[in-house]
């Protein structure tokens, strides 16, 4: 009767707990969305703020956004998921396997800001790229490396050794095995970790002041979109910050709202190629 009711009790706990979790999300997004919603239309979205034409707008910070997620992505993506692959399959347990995952452990925990001086120095100053898109891109590569590496680690061990065995039985490669059996299994987990990286991508503003600059204009040809990258492009959370920093509360609400609902569809657009890969492996 004891243990019943303590099973009851904690039963009870857990429940409070996963509805105070989930009060709690909904609450913010309503705070976020009642007041920041009635400052998005159309000219928000398309216009760049400018005094002359007397428009607020952050058509120029979602280009910036998007040039730094796919930049990032496109870096971060195939050195993340080799990494993993190599250290599950190809390297031999002992001081370097060992070295590698601490090093990587380690460098998901450095604080963004040193990650910011860093690419400052380094591919700003050193390499001279200065502010821009494209020193931004390759400093938030590094942030978000360990994100995806472990994360593909993890999806590929949940992939039962059966599968791996029966291949390799049937005469396939190691690598034909990885390719056309590991990987396509290991998919939904793998891009999970990428959603992550996608998130913490679009939410980061420390490291940016230190790279990607606060630019917000649009190209004015067709070739500036080719050159973009190597000028300075603040993104979305770079002009939030800016505009709660200028006490112009409107406007970041509103860029909060756009944000809100950028990530959630790339949520679903995610959620929606990993239950594609799934079915596709049934």
């Amino acid at each position: 009767m004891m243990r019943k009711l303590k099973d009851d009790v904690l039963l009870c706990l857990i429940y409070l707990a996963a509805f105070g979790a989930e009060f709690l999300l909904l609450g913010i997004l309503v705070y976020v969305f009642v007041k920041g919603f009635p400052y998005v239309d159309l000219q928000f979205l398309t216009t760049v703020t400018s005094v002359l034409q007397g428009t607020v707008g952050i058509a120029g910070n979602m280009v910036n956004t998007i040039y730094i997620v796919v930049l990032t992505l496109v870096i971060a993506v195939p050195i993340g998921i080799g990494s993993a692959i190599y250290l599950n399959e190809y390297a031999r347990p002992g001081k370097m396997v060992r070295l590698i995952t601490f090093t990587t452990q380690t460098l998901a925990g450095i604080p963004s800001i040193l990650f910011g001086l860093f690419g400052m120095m380094f591919f700003g100053i050193t390499l001279g790229l200065g502010y821009s898109i494209l020193t931004g891109a390759l400093t938030l590569s590094l942030m978000v490396l360990p994100l995806i590496t472990r994360n593909t680690q993890e999806a590929l061990l949940a992939v039962p050794e059966s599968y791996k065995s029966g291949a390799l039985s049937m005469g396939a490669g190691k690598w034909y095995m990885i390719r056309t059996i590991l990987l396509p299994s290991a998919m939904p987990g793998i891009v999970t970790g990428v959603l992550l990286a996608v998130g913490r991508i679009m939410g980061e503003s420390a490291a940016l002041l230190f790279t990607a600059g606060s630019g917000y204009l649009l190209p004015k040809s067709a070739g500036g979109w080719f050159h973009k990258v190597a000028e300075s492009g603040g993104t979305l959370t770079i002009q939030l910050y800016l505009s709660m920093s200028k006490a112009q509360y409107d406007v970041g609400f509103g860029i909060a709202v756009v944000l809100l609902c950028i990530l959630f569809c790339m949520n679903l657009i995610m959620k929606f190629f990993a239950k594609y890969t799934t079915e596709s492996q049934r």
